[in-house]
């Protein structure tokens, strides 16, 4: 099992960090969780793409979370996927996706007809998700948990468990507060992806205390962030989907320390982990370490 940080980053765009996506290969199969942008780019870079997936899991439907879900159907589409684009989000993920597809139908129509090509990798069969859901497939186990991120009507974090022998276990967490159903579906998984909220920093930057409860209330804090990986019991913990994009590491890493002892990585683009040999890698620069 392989999970990469495409995207490490937020609603603020910055050069470094892209918006929040995440990749799972394991048991033969692709997943991708959130399409932020510059997932397509990213995914090049990882030396993937968009016509490679097996499918999309959608965390929610904040913006930053699916920025980028038309790019990333039309590029897989001239990538060579030849079939519908497999997606699964939680409700009302069929009227938002429905509205933005029949706003480029009239696009679709007429490359198609144009370039003379068949339609078919334009098209994507979406499954609705409302409350607890599995699906099983020949390589592995998908499970999800409705996590706290209100207004939000509904967010997941979803888990991944492969099959076979050296299979490993991942969850990840979408964004949250801190969250007992998170804990319990992450409970012992050799990795959990988890977002990070820097409070302290966002501090600096926005003054006002209303303002600072507001983003703290639907994140989770690097200090509980700890607790949340103390208490799952998770071998590894990747930190992700950072607010605000520059922090104190040291600072962060006394944070999550505090808590948990376990593995720690505070997650940057394109970082990779195979998690069953145990290691991380930076694919810009190559360099590897054990988890």
């Amino acid at each position: 099992m392989r999970v990469t940080l495409l995207g490490t980053g937020c609603p603020v765009a910055d050069v470094h960090r892209y918006g929040p996506a995440t990749l799972v290969e394991a048991g033969g199969e692709t997943w991708l969780i959130d399409c932020g942008s510059g997932v397509t780019q990213r995914l090049l870079a990882h030396g993937s793409n968009g016509a490679k997936l097996t499918g999309l899991l959608l965390t929610h439907l904040h913006s930053d979370h699916v920025v980028d879900f038309i790019q990333l159907l039309i590029s897989g589409w001239h990538q060579g996927r030849a079939k519908p684009l497999r997606v699964y989000g939680p409700r009302r993920t069929r009227e938002f996706l429905g509205a933005l597809l029949e706003a480029w139908r009239p696009e679709f129509e007429q490359r198609t007809a144009h370039e003379r090509r068949g339609g078919e990798g334009l098209r994507v069969e979406l499954e609705e998700i409302d409350g607890g859901w599995t699906l099983e497939t020949p390589g592995l186990r998908i499970r999800n948990v409705e996590v706290r991120h209100p207004p939000i009507p509904q967010a997941f974090g979803y888990r991944f468990e492969e099959r076979g022998e050296d299979a490993g276990t991942a969850t990840v967490s979408g964004d949250t507060a801190y969250c007992p159903e998170l804990i319990e579906l992450a409970r012992g998984s050799d990795l959990l992806v988890h977002e990070a909220f820097v409070h302290w920093q966002y501090a600096k930057r926005q003054p006002d205390p209303a303002k600072q409860q507001a983003m703290r209330s639907y994140h989770t804090a690097t200090e509980e962030v700890g607790k949340v990986a103390r208490e799952a019991g998770v071998g590894h913990l990747a930190l992700t989907h950072w607010v605000p994009l520059v922090f104190d590491r040291a600072r962060v890493v006394e944070d999550v320390r505090t808590e948990f002892h376990g593995g720690l990585t505070l997650g940057e683009d394109l970082m990779s982990f195979d998690v069953v040999r145990g290691h991380v890698a930076l694919a810009r620069s190559g360099v590897q370490s054990h988890l």
